[in-house]
């Protein structure tokens, strides 16, 4: 998959199919707009997913540093596998944020060589969301491109959305936060050096310290399914904490912490992606060590068991 970022100045020479928007989170949503893209794609188009780089209300201002679902670099990890041509990370410029709809298509019509724009029902853009569907369909007989327009997923009632899926996650609901993604919520990042205490109590554990903008569950314990970039069809289950180890740090930046259930080898720096499964319980504060390691213990003894039950059932 070409990966352009960084730059206002792309250009593609080959017919294309473009799908706009934010994407956060790559929920189901999201997968039947990418699928229709692609089958655009098999028609003999170039399938391109056009973003920005920051979500534009956070740059007007709207909603502060909102918290991502996925950040970029793992919402191309699973551009990458759908099948996805070509991923634009477009920076979010002022320019961008005063340009009229319009001027807007017309750019992106001439960049990219549009012929089909495939969006969702609910599509927005230029400034201050002037533009609709319906002006996008009217700009179609003088840029010369077709819309197909996808309509939004709904389950149990309720559309699914971005922000259905934030819910999910921040109540600590893994298994619906994952239902609604079609796929388990997780944090991804290197494996970094941490004060190594797990190994003095025989519980070793793999660090992550999550992008700024990455949006965590609730701090607690969680049942987890960790791979690695390097070998993605080998999975780990494990036992993770997210918080700030209060019983020995009390107060540093929030982390990942993940014990993997007859693991034992060193990972520093490897890639790895924390796949959420279930949530087990709070974070909490123990007078000893001693305390500390028979909680963690039975956690660990839980998430063995409960691991085997899912593996068996997939």
């Amino acid at each position: 998959m070409e990966y352009i970022r960084n730059t206002t100045e792309f250009q593609i020479e080959e017919k294309t199919a473009v799908s706009l928007g934010k994407f956060d989170g790559l929920h189901k949503g999201h997968r039947r707009l990418t699928e229709c893209l692609l089958e655009k794609g098999r028609a003999g188009l170039k399938t391109v997913i056009f973003t920005f780089d920051i979500p534009p209300k956070q740059k007007i201002g709207k909603s502060g540093q909102t918290k991502v679902l996925t950040t970029n670099e793992e919402k191309a990890g699973l551009f990458y596998a759908q099948g996805v041509d070509c991923l634009i990370e477009c920076p979010f410029t002022d320019s961008f944020m005063r340009m009229e709809p319009e001027q807007f298509i017309a750019d992106i019509v001439k960049k990219l060589h549009v012929k089909w724009f495939v969006v969702g029902a609910d599509f927005r853009f230029g400034h201050c969301g002037r533009g609709d569907i319906a002006f996008l369909q009217e700009m179609s007989k003088r840029y010369g491109y077709e819309v197909e327009v996808v309509e939004k997923v709904k389950e149990n009632g309720s559309f699914i959305s971005s922000t259905s899926v934030r819910e999910a996650v921040l109540l600590g609901k893994m298994e619906e936060a994952g239902r609604l993604l079609g796929y388990r919520y997780f944090v991804s990042g290197p494996v970094v050096h941490g004060n190594e205490l797990g190994r003095t109590i025989n519980v070793p554990t793999a660090n992550l310290i999550p992008q700024k903008d990455k949006l965590l569950p609730p701090f607690g314990v969680y049942l987890t399914q960790t791979v690695f970039r390097e070998d993605p069809a080998q999975a780990f289950g494990g036992i993770t904490n997210v918080g700030c180890k209060p019983t020995v740090q009390g107060g540093k930046e929030a982390g990942v912490e993940t014990h993997l259930f007859g693991f034992d080898r060193q990972i520093y720096g490897k890639e790895i992606k924390v796949e959420f499964l279930k949530f087990v319980r709070q974070e909490k504060k123990f007078d000893s060590l001693e305390e500390l390691k028979k909680q963690m213990y039975k956690d660990i003894d839980f998430g063995i068991k409960y691991y085997a039950n899912v593996t068996e059932m997939c």
